[in-house]
Parts: C-alpha cells; sequence; structure tokens
C-alpha cells in the first residue's frame, strides 16, 4: 500500500488551517478531477474559507462571521435556525444586533466587540466567551472565537 503525501496548509503563526464552507459548515469537496474552487460544491452558498485547526466549525456548529467593521459577512444555516434570523437578512448588518455578552463578570458588550476585531485583525488564538441571543434571557452560548478568512474576519463558532 503506498500513501500519497499531501501538504499541510498553515497559517501566518505556522498553525494548520482547516478549510470549511461559510454556509453548511463542510469541509470543500476537492478531487483530482475537480480541483478546490471559492464556492462550497456541496451546498452552493458558501464561500470556502479556512481558520486554524481548532477554531474552524467542526461538521453541525452553528457559526457567524464578522469583518473587521462588526457586520456580519456569513451565518451558517445552523445558526440561521439557532438565532431565527436567514442569513440574507442578517449580513451586513451589526453583530450587537444579534449577540451581547451573557456571562455576569462580562464588564460591558465591547468585550465581545474588542474580541472580534482582535480575531479579525490580528490572528490571534481563539477566546471563548459567553453570549445570548440579543432579547433572549436565560438562553447562553459559549462563543469560540478566533481568525478566519480570505479576506481576514472572525469567526463565532457557537455551542450549548
Amino acid at each position: 500500500m503506498t500513501r500519497a503525501l499531501r501538504a499541510v496548509r498553515v497559517d501566518a503563526h505556522g498553525r494548520p488551517v482547516e478549510a470549511f464552507c461559510g454556509h453548511c459548515g463542510r469541509p470543500p469537496e476537492v478531487t483530482e478531477e475537480q480541483p478546490s474552487t471559492r464556492v462550497c460544491r456541496r451546498c452552493g452558498l458558501g464561500l470556502v474559507l479556512q481558520a486554524p485547526k481548532g477554531i474552524a466549525p467542526q461538521v453541525g456548529e452553528p457559526f457567524l462571521v464578522v469583518d473587521s467593521r462588526l457586520e456580519v459577512c456569513a451565518l451558517s444555516r445552523k445558526a440561521e435556525d439557532l438565532l431565527g434570523v436567514p442569513e440574507t437578512r442578517a449580513v451586513n448588518r451589526h453583530i450587537s444586533e444579534f449577540l451581547t455578552p451573557a456571562a455576569a463578570e462580562a464588564t460591558s458588550p465591547e468585550d465581545l466587540l474588542t474580541s472580534l476585531v482582535v480575531a479579525a485583525t490580528n490572528e490571534e488564538d481563539a477566546q471563548t466567551v459567553v453570549v445570548r441571543p440579543v432579547g433572549e434571557f436565560g438562553v447562553r452560548y459559549r462563543a469560540r472565537i478566533g481568525p478566519c478568512g480570505p479576506p481576514k474576519a472572525a469567526l463565532i463558532v457557537l455551542s450549548e
């Protein structure tokens, strides 16, 4: 049995990266006959993004992509269900319209926004914060925040 070698993609810090669709969250299909493309071949709706391993969403995890202006760029199908808003109504709107800090120790909503700007511009390691949907009380999600792209953006992966 022969094993094929393959290149491991890494980010600017040398961390391995994983590719995923910005809508369905699945890794892109790549075959010898069909090299990688920018649009997901599985769902045909999302752009293929990359994030460091451990930050990238796993299949089925809800996530949002936020740019350095703190506007939603993409929303996974699972996040649409979780937040009750279709992607077409969420894109280009400020993240504070959808999520706010939920932890009692959070000093202000600006802490969440600062974490997002740092992730979108500096490629820092992941942070975990507790958030809730705006207008909802008693509902909390752990949010893993880290860099993704291209172009540079922040990735918010939600879990209960």
